[in-house]
């Protein structure tokens, strides 16, 4: 930061934050002949890339479209995404011969680290002739006469990509959100999003045997359902299902697990009683279910299969494929991967980013209140969201 009284070093633009959505932008605008300057309190630049996708970096998803996010306005992303595609960014990366594969659900993912990822885009801000300023407190920011002034940088733009609260332990905090406010921005309500769920100690008890099991179930909260792997944990729910649905659930709601998705345990359950009738109920369901999850669903029902009537055989049906849980809470920003909520799109221009009544500011990625499924999908969303701003700063 510059002595006090001294003159301010000047830029055209200030990003403040070198995540995924900050250095992205620095790079457009750089391209442009803009001089730029990056301020982050961080040490490294791409921290969350780098941990990201178990150090692979789930970098965008090929099914990306503007319904896969969650917004106070469903549409606001779409201009963004529409004009900065999986497509784009790929593209980016074969510029730097950098290999990707498909791993699910059109889920990419590098083939070798996520630092491959954080390193091409400094090479870029090198390139572009971009300052980048790390372990450095942006302090109070100034705005006087059209210039914001940071760190000792005075300039015409600022633009917002300090993200969300998710991991706190790698320097997360909402001075986006406090950014916001000061200009006058909205900011809706925030939550943790992508995060296990965590449920009362008696419902925790019940589920203990079952801890460390995972298998795929269909996960519905209301009108949202997904298809994919739940994991039980000592501490309650977790897997890319429980993280999705995480999303759309709210305090007091149930969540419900079909278990066995696509199939008819109850249909299943009576044509067995036929053919394996003297075996107990755990036991046939053992063929399609976990051990530990069959026994749950069975209950310590006693006698053999061929002992229960078809209105059992409905009852334990309706468990497998409607299993009904209503957890107390999440396990918070620490384990979550992004944060719900932001600052409010009705300030914004979808376009450019750009806050409606303040001239010069920019907010994008986390920070807004723009979040995506699980799976790439808050990635591409940095990387459009990022490309947008640097269009126009």
């Amino acid at each position: 930061m510059a002595p006090a009284g001294a003159s301010p070093r000047t830029a055209d633009v200030i990003v403040l934050g070198a995540g995924a959505a900050g250095m992205m932008c620095a790079v457009e605008a750089g391209r442009r002949g803009r001089r730029v300057t990056v301020i982050d309190h961080a040490a490294s630049p791409g921290e969350k890339i780098r941990i990201s996708g178990g150090g692979r970096c789930n970098f965008t998803n090929l099914s990306t479209a503007p319904d896969r996010f969650l917004s106070g306005n469903p549409r606001f992303a779409a201009s963004a995404l529409a004009r900065y595609t999986p497509q784009d960014f790929i593209a980016k990366l074969a510029r730097h011969a950098i290999a990707w594969h498909e791993k699910t659900l059109g889920q990419l993912f590098c083939d070798g680290s996520a630092r491959d990822v954080v390193a091409m885009l400094v090479r870029e801000m090198a390139e572009a002739g971009v300052d980048l300023r790390l372990s450095t407190d942006p302090g109070e920011i100034g705005h006087a006469n059209g210039r914001f002034r940071v760190a000792g940088v005075e300039a015409p733009s600022l633009v917002v990509a300090t993200g969300g609260k998710s991991i706190p332990k790698m320097g997360a905090t909402g001075l986006a959100y406090d950014i916001a406010r000061r200009f006058g921005l909205g900011v809706t309500a925030t939550r943790p999003a992508l995060v296990p769920l965590t449920f009362a100690p008696q419902e925790l008890a019940a589920l203990a045997p079952l801890a460390g099991v995972a298998l795929p179930v269909r996960a519905t909260c209301g009108r949202a359902a997904f298809d994919e792997a739940a994991l039980f944990t000592h501490r309650g729910l977790s897997g890319p299902a429980i993280l999705q649905i995480s999303s759309y659930w709210r305090e007091g709601e149930a969540i419900m697990l079909d278990l066995l998705p696509g199939g008819d345990a109850a249909a299943a359950l009576k044509a067995a009683r036929a053919g394996r009738g003297r075996q107990g109920v755990a036991t046939v369901l053992c063929a399609a279910l976990p051990r530990a999850v069959a026994q749950m669903v069975a209950g310590g029902m006693a006698g053999t299969l061929a002992d229960q009537p078809d209105r059992t055989l409905a009852a334990l049906g309706e468990r497998v494929h409607r299993w009904t849980l209503r957890p107390v809470g999440t396990e918070g920003y620490r384990t979550a991967e992004v944060t719900l909520g932001g600052v409010d799109t009705a300030g914004l221009d979808s376009r450019t980013m750009a806050a409606k009544s303040v001239p010069g500011l920019h907010v994008i990625g986390e920070a807004v209140d723009v979040t995506g499924w699980l799976g790439g999908y808050n990635f591409q969303w940095a990387w459009a969201s990022g490309w947008a701003a640097g269009q126009v700063v």
